[in-house]
């Protein structure tokens, strides 16, 4: 059983400076130091700020167990979740056994108090 499979690299544009292409590292040191050095002496008024709206904070739900399985069962067994390359395989059968899936609940749940 293979405990990790290949990640597609995500497609990603190059960074462009001027309308030319930054394609060595040369030319993205280039364009930060000119793109931080037109903005260093930039006046910035930060009562712009008090225009913008409070809005009402939101509470997270913690997770249920039911909510969790149903949420990993919607996803290809192949797959991979994250960059630990964990196949959703993986993870389900780690699920089917209740004392691990209360672990992975209270994990999920401590970054939502944590809010991250």
């Amino acid at each position: 059983m293979n405990w990790v499979n290949k990640c597609k690299l995500p497609a990603i544009e190059a960074i462009k400076y001027n309308n030319n292409l930054c394609l060595s590292l040369n030319s993205l040191w280039t364009t930060l130091y000119s793109s931080f050095n037109t903005a260093l002496h930039i006046q910035v008024d930060i009562n712009i700020l008090d225009k913008i709206r409070n809005k009402q904070v939101t509470t997270w739900a913690p997770f249920s167990k039911e909510e969790f399985k149903i949420a990993a069962n919607s996803y290809n067994n192949l797959s991979t979740p994250g960059l630990d390359k964990l196949s959703w395989n993986h993870l389900k059968s780690i699920l089917k056994h209740d004392d691990w899936l209360s672990n992975i609940i209270t994990i999920a749940n401590a970054y939502i108090d944590l809010e991250y």
